[in-house]
């Protein structure tokens, strides 16, 4: 039996530990958690110096059991759970339990660290192990008794006050009130109209657009030019003022650099495989683990990058070099800088201990590992490898020109143009931008003039726009907000993005949140009766009281009295609150005269009589006054299982068609038939596309022959072959930068072209 007993998170490490350490070492998996507080009043004992009441987590008791078994045998123990709180808690949980037990008598126990999974990394870490951090361990278990405080209390009270099943959270919370608060901001939104004014120029044959920044001698503000009247004003008088040229009165050209942007931690990882892989934040971090853990390579498993729980953008010595050595083989000695890149953390409550997340080895270049991977392993593998040997490159270079050019005295309109003349880090990596960001502005070169030349007017014209109101959140600008605000660990972002989903207080739509009925209620319910306990400032914090216990210069207990007197004096005055989301409306009820009042449902808003039970009067928000939201009977239809009356019902995701013998017959059909897209299945070559509507109410595109042929796409088919792959179909699809285009559904296959909308309203008028 081996002398030495070490103990991972998961099964894959577990082997992998027994590869690299040798026959000393037998190794077994916690299989994450292995106690949690037991799930009843009185986990958190409030009255007795906040004791906290554990048990065995039952689908992991037969591995702790396991362990136990080993222990007995084994000389030492090594703890080498994930190196965070979390995993320094999961490490005394399973130290306690043994302790418990009676297995581990004097045996010596250590602590073990290591941020990458290589035979170099574990080896080192077994020869330096530590004690297990206390400082670590109070910190993780303050967390869970402020979670279950928040929790266990406020939760009941939303059950009594709004329904069953919802909940609310100390990190939940005010990430629901930042997606309500936006939507509610969108809804005030008044856009407000103005106008640029541009002038189409030539000079040495090279057509070039410039903008007019001033007029008649003043800078114009954004509303100068408020309406079309006022735009036909200028461009009459610019035009009548320029006679078909402008003077060009001053060139001014310059040099700009360009930075890199810094490694990647858990939230910038998070954003950016958002922003350009479409990964959902539990996704990213999923396979981010994938990857820590590490594949198969020659036969012995090697992990692909560093710890993917990190605040840092700080890089290791080793690493760096490591870096640097492959730049400069790669991409040449002149996209080295003399000294390595350094970044400082703009992050709120950064923890800088670890480093951030980066490739074990630079030299394993994507492509050489591509066929061991699943595509997104590969992708996420990719993102991380750039961004990594991005960042430890030279910056940018590029040439900027402005050109200001005169048409009559004090009107002026502006060029600019810029070139990249030296790419830097360009040549591998550029980060990505957030809905709803500035575009950066498309400039190509001008041509060479010199002050006092005259070029050619060609046109002069007003655009009009108007002002946006600011965008939904999108998975990446929430934990970028998140983040900034100092709200929760980049390592919960995922679950609290996966609970308000989850619980349905926010819907997805085009990757947006948008806050649903239930969600507002509980926000608006939150905010006004425990306005402490979503605040941003407060929750941020809290999260510094918390990291300040990790460093041992707070203690835990003391934190949690503090915060619990104040919290248990709050829900003792909200217990007799009035029930939220019922709102009273001036209109009678048409069969009893009683007040109807607008009240939250199980299925979102609904009118209803304040006379129930006695009147059961109900009508849908957008019917009319006076008619009844009693199902309507399809005429001429029976159901097709037990011949009663089928009847439009309305779910949660809309209405649709049922059996009036429900629940004794379920029998359901969608109100809208299929639409007939005529467009070929390109799988089984029998079927047509046809249009249809999931659950959730979101269309999408799929064979007529289902369930024999599963094929389904998002996007809108059209007859067409690809000319790059040759699939027997193309789609439509339209996005914010790129507008509409034509593309291939092939994942694989990068095929795009612009597509004009009109050709859309051809072929609905041929189909």
């Amino acid at each position: 039996m081996a002398k030495n007993l070490i103990i991972v998170e998961s099964p894959a490490k577990a082997k992998t530990m027994v590869k690299y350490l040798g026959k000393d070492f037998s190794a077994l998996a916690s299989y994450g958690h292995v106690r949690d507080l037991i799930p009843k009043k009185g986990a958190v004992d409030t009255e007795n110096g906040f004791d906290m009441k554990y048990e065995l987590i039952e689908k992991n008791k037969k591995h702790v059991d396991a362990i136990e078994k080993a222990m007995k045998k084994a000389d030492a123990l090594y703890l080498a759970t994930d190196p965070d709180r979390e995993g320094e808690a999961i490490s005394w949980h399973l130290y306690e339990i043994l302790k418990e037990r009676g297995v581990l008598d004097d045996k010596p126990v250590h602590r073990v660290e290591f941020f990458e999974i290589t035979k170099r990394a574990i080896q080192e870490a077994i020869k330096d192990p530590r004690e297990l951090s206390s400082n670590l361990i109070d910190a993780q278990q303050a967390r869970r008794a402020l979670d279950y405080l928040v929790g266990f209390n406020l939760s009941p009270l939303l059950w009594k006050k709004v329904r069953r099943g919802l909940s609310a959270g100390r990190v939940q919370s005010p990430a629901l009130r930042m997606i309500v608060e936006r939507e509610e901001e969108i809804e005030k939104f008044e856009p407000r109209e103005y106008w640029t004014i541009e002038a189409d120029v030539e000079a040495k044959e090279k057509p070039f657009r410039a903008k007019l920044t001033h007029f008649e001698g003043k800078k114009l503000d954004q509303f100068d030019i408020g309406n079309d009247r006022r735009a036909n004003e200028v461009e009459t008088t610019l035009r009548e003022k320029a006679a078909g040229r402008l003077l060009v009165t001053t060139v001014d050209k310059k040099q700009r650099k360009r930075n890199p942007s810094p490694p990647f931690t858990t939230s910038t990882l998070q954003q950016e495989a958002a922003r350009k892989l479409g990964f959902r934040a539990y996704r990213a971090m999923r396979v981010a683990q994938q990857l820590y853990e590490g594949i198969d390579i020659d036969g012995e498993t090697v992990g692909l990058i560093t710890y993917m729980r990190t605040d840092s953008v700080n890089l290791s010595v080793d690493g760096v070099r490591d870096i640097r050595e492959l730049i400069e083989q790669r991409y040449g000695v002149e996209n080295l800088p003399d000294e390595p890149q350094t970044y400082k953390n703009k992050s709120k409550n950064a923890q800088e201990a670890h480093e951030a997340i980066r490739p074990t080895s630079a030299m394993r270049a994507p492509e050489d590992v591509k066929k061991l991977l699943k595509l997104e392993q590969f992708k996420l593998y990719d993102l991380i490898w750039k961004r990594t040997i991005g960042c430890q490159m030279i910056h940018a270079t590029l040439d900027t020109v402005v050109i200001d050019l005169q048409a009559g005295e004090g009107n002026i309109f502006r060029a600019t143009g810029s070139q990249v003349v030296k790419p830097g880090f360009m040549t591998v990596y550029q980060e990505g931008r957030d809905d709803g960001a500035p575009e950066e502005e498309k400039e190509g070169l001008l041509p060479p003039v010199e002050q006092g030349d005259h070029v050619n007017l060609i046109k002069v014209h007003g655009d009009q726009h108007f002002t946006e109101p600011p965008p939904r959140y999108t998975e990446a600008s929430l934990v970028k907000s998140l983040e900034a605000y100092g709200i929760g660990r980049p390592s919960t972002y995922a679950s609290i993005i996966s609970t308000l989903t989850l619980r349905e207080y926010v819907t997805l739509d085009k990757r947006s949140f948008q806050p649903t009925d239930v969600g507002r209620v509980v926000n608006k319910f939150l905010s006004e009766h425990f306005e402490h306990y979503v605040d941003y400032e407060f929750t941020a914090k809290l999260e510094d009281d918390l990291d300040a216990i990790s460093r041992g210069e707070k203690k835990w207990k003391p934190l949690l009295k503090e915060f619990w007197e104040d919290f248990k004096k709050q829900l003792d005055a909200k217990k007799d609150v009035e029930r939220p989301g019922v709102e009273m409306m001036e209109e009678k009820c048409p069969k009893c005269e009683s007040v109807l009042a607008k009240r939250l449902g199980r299925n979102g808003y609904f009118i209803g009589c304040t006379g129930y039970p006695e009147c059961s009067y109900t009508r849908n928000v957008d019917d009319e006054p006076g008619t009844s939201s009693e199902p309507q009977v399809v005429e001429g239809r029976s159901c097709p299982k037990c011949e009663s009356d089928l009847v439009i019902k309305l779910g949660r995701y809309g209405k649709f068609i049922g059996c009036s013998n429900y629940p004794n017959c379920k029998h359901m059909e969608p109100l809208e038939q299929p639409k007939d897209m005529g467009v070929v299945c390109p799988e089984c070559k029998q079927g047509n596309m046809l249009s249809r509507k999931s659950r959730w109410g979101k269309v999408f595109y799929s064979c007529a022959r289902y369930p024999d042929c599963k094929y389904a796409v998002w996007n809108q088919p059209v007859e067409g072959t690809c000319p790059t792959c040759g699939h027997g179909m193309l789609t439509i699809k339209t996005t914010k930068r790129r507008g509409t285009e034509k593309v291939c559904p092939v994942k694989e296959c990068k095929f795009t072209e612009p597509y004009d909308e009109g050709e859309l309203d051809e072929q609905a008028a041929v189909n």
